[in-house]
């Protein structure tokens, strides 16, 4: 069995980034694995720490050498090795030359393709620690940092600057030599705990080391355990409750080494600001957690997570509150300031703010939204009048103050104004919550006035960015098109209104400058929306054959216009992945396949022209079109009520005479007028076939009886 030890690897450098710090740990563990593993060294166990000043990685059972390699090498072809006497080209001797051989020690390689010279060797595995170094700094060169600094009057560059590296191989020190730094076994504890550095005699004691002597957690994830707990027991202590989000909880495990939780208070005249401006400062500012009582209410404390154990723990308090007084009492300012002046005095200068050079200012944009707002409203069953009164305010909040400190209060604010104005919760509510969903998954507006309001915004927005030509690319989004679109796909799916995408964007497109006009962007805007809609629908468990079928269906008359409705669009799903189960599924996902192959060739347009019964010759084909003149109504009839799974279930009565067609009719008769006939009854049939779905696309999950 290979011998085997653990591998330490630490780089130690001021504070990082604490945003950062949990991509830089995981690339950096995962490149370290990498390079390992294209050496051929797998340890049986890993592990990654992170903290303020360092980053590292303990490997524990990697092998002490690489195995030994076979190396094959493949010379020149045999007919170029051998002259016509069977002696050796040069080109055969070159090859030995270089293997370190004679050409009679060479071997032959034989495949289907040729024969060729070639040469097998036995390669000793290098020392793991000579390997090390090598990999490592790969490791470091592929973090994903934009902007690397340098430091003194070294070349070298980094996140921040480095101060130390410790390298232990079990009890041996790696020689490495980074950023003008060489390795050592020793290690740095807590900036303020320990002055001295700390020795290492094996790289299994770093973990416990550092916390027994260094006052340092160094696993990223028991110290961010370490403070919820913290932070929870001191709520508690209170007679509170924590509020804890998951991204502030890991920016303070990112910023503290030794956390400490301590508990501030602040005068409760500041508890008359809106809550969300107070958690705001706190979480933003002071990276502090609020803390609520039983009844949900905001309390006038909070919990701050000291990086050391202080002698003097009030100092600390006292401290944290006198920097948190002047941060409240600016929000407390803010909203006094911005009630004395109406949201609705504040429409003009939005006049002031550029939206968009060619799409004119907010003010520009909100008229727009408000007149698609005004075409929706009956849609949403809102009134006309209130919707657009909520389109003209919804950005003014942007001009206030508290949103000038606090952007992320946009629309949170608006309300509070509204209200503040006199104007109904519904209202007021739709300035906030017309910004919803912000996020996949969020939560979506709860009103129709504000859903209406919210699904103009997002037409408008989609609409002018795609008549500038700004169509994302690649990951290239600058604004936010893609959530913009699955955004308004969740509005009207999961809030059931039915609404044509073509239509909505058609009249968005109408209230562009002059300039901007482009009917062309309407059908690239629908298909951009359909692709997020397609995600989504995947991601609720809808299988991409059912998508692909149900959002090719095209209407049975008119002009056949494919299917541009997300709310009916989602009724085809239901329905589609119900019919695949069925026996008659495969039967006519088949039909219908062929009858498209015959058309396209044929070059039969749809919607198809009426066949004539007069030119029918064949028993089959006069049952095939009786059976689709029986069902052709009942189908529409259907498919404008929505029934699509019935409607599907109609279209499975045409099984037995479709199949029957098909294995006595010949489409393409030497009689024109009959060939023109059957191409005519086929069309008929395809738009039946592809009225609900195009079936040809569906893959059955049952084959047919």
């Amino acid at each position: 069995m290979a011998e085997t030890r653990e591998l330490l690897v630490e780089i130690g450098t001021e504070e990082l980034p604490p945003t950062a710090l949990p991509r830089l740990i995981e690339s950096f563990h995962r490149e370290v694995l990498a390079g390992l593993e294209r050496q051929d060294l797998k340890p049986e166990q890993h592990q990654a720490f992170a903290a303020p000043r360092r980053l590292a990685v303990l490997l524990r059972g990697l092998p002490v050498k690489q195995p030994d390699r076979v190396v094959n090498r493949r010379g020149p072809a045999l007919q170029a090795a051998f002259d016509d006497s069977g002696e050796p080209t040069k080109a055969a001797l070159g090859f030995a030359r270089s293997c370190g051989v004679n050409v009679a020690d060479l071997g032959e390689e034989r495949t289907e393709k040729g024969a060729w010279l070639s040469y097998q060797a036995e390669q000793p595995g290098q020392d793991t620690s000579a390997l090390v170094p090598e990999i490592v700094q790969h490791a470091l060169n592929r973090l994903p940092i934009p902007r690397r600094m340098r430091w003194g009057d070294s070349d070298a560059a980094f996140v921040r600057p480095v101060h130390w590296i410790c390298a232990l191989f079990g009890d041996t020190v790696v020689p490495i030599r980074l950023f003008g730094i060489a390795s050592d076994r020793l290690t740095r504890g807590h900036r303020f705990h320990t002055a001295e550095p700390i020795p290492l005699q094996q790289a299994t004691d770093y973990e416990a080391v550092l916390e027994q002597k260094g006052f340092v957690l160094a696993g990223f994830e028991r110290r961010r355990q370490r403070v919820r707990e913290q932070v929870e027991a001191e709520a508690e202590r209170v007679g509170g409750r924590a509020v804890i989000e998951d991204s502030l909880l890991d920016e303070v495990t990112a910023l503290v080494e030794w956390p400490v939780a301590i508990t501030g208070r602040f005068d409760a005249r500041f508890l008359d600001v809106p809550s969300e401006a107070l958690v705001s400062s706190m979480q933003g500012h002071q990276k502090y957690f609020p803390l609520r009582d039983a009844g949900g209410r905001l309390m006038p404390a909070f919990i701050t997570v000291a990086n050391l154990e202080s002698r003097d723990p009030e100092q600390v308090v006292l401290g944290n509150e006198r920097v948190i007084r002047p941060r409240l009492a600016d929000a407390e300012f803010f909203w006094n300031q911005d009630r004395r002046k109406p949201l609705a005095e504040r429409v003009p200068a939005l006049r002031e703010i550029i939206f968009q050079k060619r799409l004119g200012s907010l003010h520009d944009k909100a008229v727009r939204v408000a007149a698609l707002a005004r075409l929706l409203a009956p849609a949403f069953g809102s009134d006309a009048d209130r919707v657009e009164q909520a389109a003209m305010l919804a950005k003014c909040d942007l001009l206030t103050e508290m949103v000038g400190e606090f952007p992320e209060l946009q629309g949170t604010m608006g309300r509070y104004y509204a209200l503040h104005d006199g104007l109904d919760g519904e209202l007021a509510g739709s300035l906030e919550q017309h910004y919803l969903p912000r996020y996949a998954g969020d939560r979506l507006p709860e009103t129709a006035l504000a859903q209406a309001l919210a699904v103009a915004e997002r037409a408008d927005t989609l609409v002018g960015i795609f008549a500038l030509g700004q169509i994302p690319s690649g990951d290239k989004d600058p604004f936010a098109l893609r959530r913009a679109a699955l955004g308004l796909m969740r509005i009207l799916v999961e809030c059931k209104h039915s609404l044509s995408l073509r239509r909505l964007f058609r009249q968005a497109h109408d209230h562009l400058p002059q300039d901007l006009h482009d009917p062309a962007v309407i059908d690239d805007l629908v298909a951009f929306c359909l692709e997020r809609l397609r995600g989504y629908m995947l991601d609720r468990g809808v299988s991409s054959d059912v998508f692909d079928a149900a959002s090719a269906a095209r209407a049975m008359e008119d002009d056949g216009a494919a299917v541009d409705d997300p709310v009916d669009l989602a009724f085809r799903l239901e329905a589609c992945a119900h019919f695949r189960k069925t026996e008659a599924a495969a039967s006519l996902a088949a039909a219908n396949k062929r009858v498209q192959n015959i058309l396209r060739k044929a070059e039969q347009s749809l919607p198809a022209p009426e066949p004539d019964p007069a030119h029918f010759d064949a028993e089959e084909e006069k049952l095939l079109y009786q059976n689709l003149q029986r069902v052709k109504t009942e189908i529409q009839a259907l498919n404008q009520a929505r029934r699509y799974q019935d409607s599907l279930s109609t279209m499975a009565q045409l099984r037995e005479p479709v199949d029957a067609f098909f294995d006595s009719v010949m489409v393409m008769a030497d009689d024109p007028a009959i060939r023109r006939n059957r191409l005519h009854l086929l069309g008929q049939l395809a738009g039946i076939l592809s009225s609900v779905a195009d079936i040809a696309r569906l893959t059955p999950e049952q084959a047919p009886a």
